[in-house]
C-alpha cells in the first residue's frame, strides 16, 4: 500500500468533496481516500498492484472532476494558478456588477414611484413594454454568461446524482431567466401585461452575488500553500561552508552532512548541526515556543531555521533535507491540513434532495394538466409556476449572507475570521487550548523583582551596576535589565573589561568592581556565599520566574528575578470562556514549574507542560478523538501543526506570519477576549443562518402545491407567476433582512 496526495479540480462546496471521496473509495484496491475542500487534496492509500494514478484520474473524471498529478502539483506554475483563478473569478466579478446595476435600476424604478426615479422614455414599461423587456433580457445575458460556471458545474453535478449550490444557484437563475424570456415572447405577441412578469433582474442579482461569495472564496484559497511557503523561506537561500580551509558561499541544497558551516549574528543556521565553535545565544522559538534565547557553545545542537542572535559560530551539520527539524514541521503542517474535515453545509445537503424534488414536482404537475386536456399556455404556467415559487434564490442565500454580514461585524471586533467553514465550526466548540508565550502571557522578558542581600547598596545602585555591564548585549534578559535601567532614568557607564562565559553568565568591570552575573551555580564556584538567597531564590522559582544572581568584588548583592508576564486581560479572557461553558486548556513546551504558575494567575486549571510541536498536534488529535470540538489559540511558528489540526485555529495577530496565515481565525488586536467573541459571533450566526433556511423554506413549501394548480381544482384561484415571483422575492429579502441584523451584535 502507498499513500499520495492529488489535487482535485471543479469543487465548489462539501456536496462535491463528498462524491469524489465516494467514488475513490469505492474503488478496487482502495483502502482509504480523504478529500479536503478547503485545499482541494485528496489523501488516497492503495494497492499499486491494482490501481494507477491514470486509472484514478478516469475514475474521477467519471464522476465530474479532475485529478491532478502530484508533480504538477509542486510546479513552481501551481502557485500561480491560484492567483490566475483569483483575477479570473473578479474579471467576472466585475462584468456581473456592471450589467447588473442598470437591470436592477430599469426593473424597479416602476415599482417605486414615490422615489420618481427616472428612466428614458423609450424604456418605460407602460410606453414601451417590448423595448422594457427586451433591453432588461440583454442586459442579463452577460451577467448569466459571467457565471456560467454554476451552469456548467451545477448540470454536470446533477448529471451525477449529486446536486450542489451551483445546481440550486443554475435551477432557481435559470428558470427565472426562461420565464422572462417567454414572458418577453407573449409581450411581442401583443400580451403587453407579462411586461409585469419579468424576471431578469432577479437572475442577474441572484448570479451576482454569489459570484461575490465565489470571489472571497477564491482569494483566500492560497492561504494554507501560503504558510507552507513562510515556513520553508526561514530556510536561508544559501550558507557559507568551509571546504579545505576556504570559506565558500553554496547553495543550501547543496548542503550535505558533516560540512562545516559558519553562521554570523543575525543571520539563520541553515539546517540541523552541532556548534564546533563559538559561542552564541539562539533563538529557537521556532521549535520550542520558548521567547528566551538558548545559549549555545562548543557541543550544543542547533536547529535549521533558528536564528543566531550574537556571537559567531561555526556548526557541522548533521541533518539535511526532508531529516531537518523544520521540514518535519513543514510536513506536519501538511499532513494535518490533509486531515481536516471539511465541514458539511446545511444547504448542500438539502439540495442533494430538494432540487431533484422541486424539478419532478413541476413537471408532474404539468403533465398531469396536460392530460386533463389544458393547453400549451396553461401547462406551461404552471411548470413556470412551481420553479418560480421553489425557486431556490432565498436558499441559495441563506448562508453566504450570513457569513458576509458576521464576517464584516468580525472585522469590526478585531477579529479576522478567513471563511464560512471556520465561521460554522466555531459554534461547536467545547474546548480551547491556549499556548502560553505571546498567547496568554506578553511573549518578552520583563525584570519583575530585585531582592538585596548587601544592606551597603540600592536596587538602583544593583541595576546600574548589571545595566552597565549587559548594555552592549542583544539577549532578551539582558534589554530587559537595559530597559528597566531606563524607565528608572539611571545612567550608565561602559564595562572596561568584559567577559561571557557560557552556561554560567558574564563578568564585567564597572567604575573599577569586579561584577558577576549569572547562576548560582557560578556564584558557588567563584566561593561567593549565597546561601542567604535560598529562600527567595524558591519563592522566585516557584512562580515561573529567572533568576540572577549579583555579586561585586566577591559579596552576593542582590538575587534579580525575570519573566515573561500575563496579559492584562488574559484572566478576563478566561472567565468569559468558563462563561460560555468552554473549558480551557494551557499547552506550552515552557516546563511545568513554570506553566503551572502562568496558568494560576491566568485563570487556568488544565495544563499541559513540556510539549514539544509534534507533540502539540498529537495532544490536540486525543482531545479530537475524545469528541471534543477543539479551537487552538496560539502566536508562534512552533504552534503552526496543531493551529491546522484543531477543528479551528485562532492565531494571535501579533504573532508569526506563519502562525497567522496557518490559522483559520486571527485577532488583529492580539486581545485573548477576541476568543470569546468570536465564538458568541458564531453561535449568532448559526442561529441566523437557521432563520434563514427556515423562512426560505416556509415560502418554498407553502406555495408549490398552490402554484401546482391545488386550488384550482377546487375551483379556486390559478396561480399567477406574478404571486409567485412576489413570494419568490418576499423569501429572499426575509432572509437578506434577518441576516442584516448581525450587525447590530455585540
Amino acid at each position: 500500500m502507498i499513500e499520495k496526495h492529488y489535487k482535485v479540480t471543479g469543487m465548489t462546496c462539501s456536496a462535491c468533496s463528498a462524491a469524489v471521496q465516494r467514488t475513490g473509495a469505492g474503488l478496487d484496491g482502495v483502502e482509504s481516500c480523504e478529500v479536503n475542500i478547503a485545499t482541494e487534496i485528496m489523501t488516497i492509500r492503495y494497492d499499486e498492484s491494482k490501481q494507477n494514478f491514470a486509472k484514478l484520474q478516469a475514475a474521477i473524471a467519471d464522476a465530474g472532476y479532475g485529478l491532478v498529478d502530484p508533480d504538477a502539483v509542486k510546479s513552481p506554475d501551481a502557485e500561480d494558478a491560484v492567483a490566475r483563478e483569483v483575477r479570473t473569478v473578479r474579471a467576472r466579478l466585475r462584468l456581473a456588477v456592471i450589467f447588473s446595476i442598470p437591470i436592477f435600476y430599469i426593473a424597479m424604478a416602476h415599482m417605486l414611484p414615490m422615489l420618481h426615479l427616472p428612466i428614458p422614455s423609450f424604456m418605460r414599461m407602460d410606453t414601451h413594454p417590448v423595448v422594457f423587456a427586451l433591453v432588461q433580457m440583454l442586459l442579463c445575458i452577460p451577467v448569466l454568461a459571467a457565471g456560467s460556471r454554476f451552469y456548467t458545474r451545477g448540470i454536470r453535478a446533477l448529471i451525477h446524482w449529486s446536486p450542489n449550490m451551483d445546481t440550486l444557484v443554475a435551477v432557481g437563475t435559470a428558470s427565472a431567466f426562461l420565464y422572462g424570456v417567454y414572458a418577453f415572447v407573449l409581450i411581442v405577441r401583443g400580451d403587453m401585461k407579462m411586461a409585469e412578469n419579468l424576471y431578469f433582474e432577479s437572475a442577474a442579482i441572484v448570479v451576482t452575488l454569489v459570484m461575490l461569495g465565489k470571489y472571497f472564496e477564491a482569494r483566500s484559497k492560497g492561504r494554507t500553500s501560503e504558510a507552507i511557503k513562510k515556513l520553508m523561506d526561514l530556510q536561508p537561500k544559501t550558507a557559507f561552508v568551509i571546504r579545505d580551509g576556504v570559506e565558500i558561499e553554496v547553495p543550501f541544497e547543496e548542503l550535505v552532512v558533516d560540512d562545516l558551516v559558519r553562521v554570523r549574528p543575525g543571520t539563520s543556521i541553515p539546517s540541523d548541526g552541532v556548534v564546533v565553535e563559538g559561542f552564541s545565544s539562539v533563538n529557537e522559538s521556532l521549535l520550542t515556543g520558548e521567547s528566551l534565547p538558548v545559549d549555545k557553545f562548543t557541543g550544543s545542537e542547533v536547529i535549521g531555521g533558528s536564528i543566531n542572535q550574537e556571537g559567531l559560530l561555526t556548526i557541522r551539520i548533521t541533518r539535511t533535507g526532508e531529516d531537518t527539524a523544520l521540514s518535519q514541521i513543514i510536513q506536519l503542517v501538511m499532513d494535518a491540513q490533509g486531515r481536516q474535515a471539511p465541514i458539511a453545509r446545511l444547504a448542500d445537503q438539502i439540495s442533494r434532495y430538494f432540487v431533484p424534488s422541486v424539478m419532478g414536482i413541476a413537471l408532474l404537475a404539468a403533465l398531469a394538466w396536460a392530460l386533463a386536456g389544458k393547453d400549451f399556455a396553461f401547462v406551461l404556467n404552471i411548470f413556470v409556476c412551481v420553479l418560480v415559487i421553489s425557486c431556490p434564490c432565498a436558499l441559495g442565500l441563506a448562508t453566504p449572507t450570513a457569513i458576509m454580514v458576521a464576517t464584516g461585524k468580525g472585522a469590526e471586533l478585531g477579529i479576522l475570521i478567513k471563511g464560512g467553514e471556520a465561521l460554522e465550526i466555531t459554534h461547536k466548540i467545547t474546548v480551547v487550548v491556549l499556548d502560553k508565550t505571546g498567547t496568554i502571557t506578553e511573549g518578552r522578558p520583563i525584570l519583575t523583582d530585585i531582592r538585596l542581600f548587601e544592606t551597603g547598596h540600592t536596587e538602583d545602585e544593583v541595576l546600574y551596576l548589571c545595566a552597565s555591564a549587559e548594555k552592549g548585549s542583544e539577549h532578551p534578559i539582558a534589554r530587559a535589565i537595559v530597559d528597566k535601567a531606563a524607565q528608572n532614568s539611571i545612567s550608565l557607564s561602559d564595562p572596561t573589561e568584559f567577559t561571557a562565559l557560557p552556561g554560567r553568565g558574564i563578568r564585567a568591570q564597572i567604575d573599577g568592581h569586579l561584577v558577576f552575573i549569572g547562576t548560582k551555580k557560578w556564584m558557588d564556584e567563584e566561593k561567593i556565599a549565597s546561601d542567604a538567597s535560598d529562600l527567595s531564590a524558591l519563592a522566585f522559582s516557584a512562580t515561573g520566574k529567572s533568576l540572577l544572581y549579583v555579586a561585586s568584588d566577591g559579596v552576593l548583592l542582590a538575587v534579580i528575578a525575570v519573566a515573561d508576564t500575563v496579559k492584562a486581560s488574559s484572566r478576563e479572557a478566561v472567565e468569559q470562556l468558563h462563561a460560555l461553558g468552554i473549558r480551557t486548556v494551557m499547552l506550552t513546551g515552557d516546563n511545568r514549574l513554570t506553566a503551572l504558575a502562568i496558568a494560576a494567575e491566568a485563570g487556568i486549571t488544565e495544563v499541559l507542560a513540556d510539549v514539544l510541536p509534534q507533540d502539540k498536534a498529537k495532544e490536540i488529535e486525543e482531545m479530537k478523538s475524545r469528541g471534543e470540538k477543539v479551537a487552538m489559540v496560539g502566536d508562534g511558528i512552533n504552534d503552526a501543526p496543531a493551529l491546522v489540526a484543531a477543528d479551528v485555529g485562532i492565531a494571535i495577530g501579533t504573532g508569526t506570519d506563519i502562525a497567522v496565515e496557518s490559522a483559520d481565525i486571527v485577532l488583529i488586536r492580539g486581545d485573548l477576549r477576541g476568543v470569546s467573541a468570536a465564538i458568541s459571533l458564531s453561535r449568532a450566526t448559526i442561529r441566523n443562518i437557521r432563520q434563514n433556511l427556515f423562512w426560505a423554506f416556509v415560502y418554498n413549501l407553502a406555495g408549490i402545491p398552490i402554484a401546482a394548480g391545488l386550488l384550482y381544482v377546487f375551483d379556486g384561484p390559478l396561480l399567477s407567476p406574478i404571486f409567485a415571483g412576489a413570494a419568490m422575492a418576499m423569501s429572499s429579502v426575509s432572509v437578506v433582512t434577518n441576516a442584516l441584523r448581525l450587525k447590530r451584535f455585540r
